[in-house]
């Protein structure tokens, strides 16, 4: 890790009169000068004794001299707080991890300063400036100029400083270092500490150490970090009264007090993330809503004592602003959401997963509230009450949805579906997955229904969908979808396709991912309706497909075609090769992994002048060998990524020579 303080230099830690430890050989006073330790100091190349030797027998005495060090920590408090500038106050917290966790104990406000003073140009290390992630524009410039060391005037630059610490590297000395090394800087602004050191990790003593030396931190995120508790969050809260973001992910000490004292001391907070955090309930969500009117987005994942209490107390009190909410695995009923649906007046985006507890009313009572007036992107994962009546519902409560998602909801019907698509006459995008009671009426109806706003349609794993022809002659175009995805949906085949054909004839983004049944029949009925040209085109997986669908795709889009995936195609050869270099030349990345491509296939597309690809992958191509590595060489001249992984006949010396010539060129083998 980087350096946080890197103020280098000839000078001595300490005059040369005396020592500066009593005991110079106790080297757990020292700092670590390991690389990843946070303060920095350059190293000696020996060590300077000042104090005299005494000779005595057979025995070398060294005379001991009083130091600084004996000094009890008040009297070093008041020492450090009257350093004159940011260098010397580093320079000290280099001695010892006392007089480190001394200085970080230091609020910025208990700085003295008698008169502001400028202090020389210091240069900043390439390493700091890599290790500092700027939210904003950047006030770090090759060289500070600092004017003022009134640690009480800050600038409108502070807090724009980010960290991230993950596993061994987080740890209360990290967070200290941080604290006295960035804080002529204004402090962080994001910190962000994923993991734990099992032997010595981040505790409340780090967080302290934070929040007295960066008062304007906006952004903290603590993922799975199991020594810090409310003491260490009230420390934060007490600090940091300018917190806008909070992100607690399996922190298991921190309880309703930690999140209580946020609520009291940080007004400021718009986005709160709690997951699996089993100590926090509905009390502290309810000071949320109170006491934080700028609260824009809640997230509350696995946490098992927040109820409808803490969900309906919350979006009740904070309806004003609060636009996002997020809801999984807990334990709310109906009443929850029907608060949502009578309050959430300026909600435009709603997620619920896994809430079992949560019925068929509790979805019917949000869309009859009529509250969710702005709402427009609805994602509803693993919830049994979502039936044909609920979502009908939703569709006549929420006039401007614009987006639905639907995972995994066993008792949706076609019906509800064909319903909802009516009502909800703004809706433009349209995912389906495992939604096993989905028929392809009910799809193609939903089509029909949309009219021309609906622009993008997903089906995913949607494992009753079956090819028919009934009840589908009386269908309307959709002529505003512009993107179709129907993945690993088996029953979708010849005739399905030809009706998606005839429907939606604006077609540009198809994918047929998984589409084992898919023959070039369906496919060839499919392009014959798109009337406009394709621009990405997805068949990865689909094993029937040959030459004739590839070449006849080639030649009818290959004027728009940008992104063509024919991984797995087994029965795709170099005649579709040929067939895309003659005709697709504003292609940008080609995937024709396991087909059955040679060297002259790869011949083919080289020889097309007005050929730029950027991206070829070749993986698991065994019929291409060392031979193609001059062609290679030459279509390499636009490519910027290459993949030849498990491309058996070609040898490891003739790809590292590729890369030589194709420096520019990320290739993969």
């Amino acid at each position: 890790m980087s350096a946080l303080v890197n103020y280098g230099g000839d000078a001595d830690f300490c005059p040369a009169a005396g020592a500066l430890y009593s005991n110079p050989i106790d080297s757990s006073l020292f700092l670590s000068l390991a690389p990843h330790v946070d303060v920095y100091y350059p190293p000696r190349k020996r060590s300077r004794i000042s104090a005299p030797f005494v000779f005595g027998g057979d025995w070398i005495k060294q005379e001991k001299r009083c130091s600084i060090d004996v000094l009890p920590d008040e009297c070093l408090f008041e020492i450090f707080r009257r350093l004159p500038g940011a260098q010397e106050r580093s320079t000290c917290a280099c001695v010892s991890k006392r007089w480190l966790m001394l200085q970080s104990s230091i609020r910025r406000i208990e700085i003295y300063s008698s008169k502001p003073s400028i202090l020389k140009e210091e240069p900043v290390s390439d390493e700091v400036e890599k290790s500092s992630k700027l939210d904003g524009p950047s006030p770090i410039s090759k060289y500070e100029e600092i004017v003022s060391v009134n640690e009480e005037e800050e600038s409108e630059g502070d807090g724009y400083l980010s960290r991230c610490l993950e596993g061994k590297k987080a740890t209360d000395i990290r967070l200290a270092a941080m604290s006295v090394g960035t804080c002529s800087r204004g402090g962080l602004g994001k910190l962000q500490i994923r993991g734990n050191n099992s032997t010595r990790g981040v505790t409340n003593l780090g967080l302290s150490a934070i929040a007295r030396g960066c008062p304007s931190l906006r952004v903290l995120s603590l993922w799975n970090v199991s020594s810090v508790s409310d003491e260490g969050l009230s420390e934060i809260a007490n600090g940091c009264h300018m917190l806008e973001k909070l992100d607690l992910c399996r922190c298991p000490l921190i309880s309703d007090k930690g999140i209580l004292a946020i609520a009291k001391n940080c007004s400021s907070l718009t986005s709160l993330t709690i997951e699996s955090c089993s100590k926090i309930g509905n009390e502290s969500l309810q000071a949320i809503g109170r006491c934080c009117p700028n609260l824009k987005s809640i997230s509350i994942n696995d946490c098992p004592m927040v109820g409808d209490q803490g969900v309906a107390g919350l979006v009740s009190s904070a309806s004003s602003v609060l636009t996002k909410i997020k809801l999984q695995a807990l334990n709310i009923t109906d009443l929850s959401l029907a608060v949502i649906g009578q309050y959430g007046k300026a909600v435009t985006d709603i997620t619920l997963t896994g809430l079992q507890s949560v019925g068929e009313r509790g979805f019917w009572v949000m869309g009859h509230a009529f509250g969710l007036q702005k709402l427009r992107s609805f994602t509803i994962t693993s919830c049994s009450g979502v039936t044909d009546v609920g979502l009908e519902a939703v569709g006549k409560g929420c006039p401007d949805l614009r987006q639905l998602c639907l995972r995994r909801c066993p008792f949706l019907s076609d019906q509800g579906l064909k319903a909802f698509s009516q009502a909800a006459a703004a809706l433009e995008s349209l995912q389906l997955e495992e939604c096993n009671r989905i028929t392809q009426l009910g799809v193609l109806g939903s089509l029909s229904n949309c009219g021309d706003k609906l622009k993008v349609l997903t089906l995913v794993k949607c494992l009753g969908i079956r090819d028919t022809v009934s009840g589908l002659a009386q269908l309307s175009p959709c002529k505003s979808l512009r993107s179709l995805t129907i993945s690993n949906c088996p029953g979708f085949g010849t005739a399905g396709l030809v009706m998606v054909g005839k429907l939606c004839p604006q077609l540009q983004h198809i994918d047929l991912a998984g589409l084992c049944g898919m023959t070039d029949a369906g496919f060839l009925a499919l392009l014959d309706g798109c009337e406009s040209g394709l621009v990405k085109v997805n068949l990865a997986g689909c094993i029937n497909l040959t030459d004739v669908a590839v070449s006849t795709l080639a030649r009818l889009h290959g004027a728009t075609l940008q992104v063509l995936n024919l991984d797995g195609c087994r029965k795709v050869t170099d005649r579709s090769m040929a067939a895309i270099a003659d005709n697709c030349f504003p292609l940008l990345d080609l995937d024709v992994s396991r087909c059955m491509v040679t060297d002259a296939g790869v011949a083919s597309l080289a020889n097309a002048m007005q050929l730029d690809l950027q991206i070829l992958s070749l993986f698991g191509c065994s019929q291409v060998s060392d031979r193609s590595m001059p062609i290679l060489q030459t279509l390499g001249r636009s490519l910027v990524g290459l993949n030849l992984q498990q491309c058996n006949q070609m040898s490891s010396g003739s790809v590292e020579l590729l890369g030589e010539q194709l420096w520019w060129c990320d290739i993969l083998f």
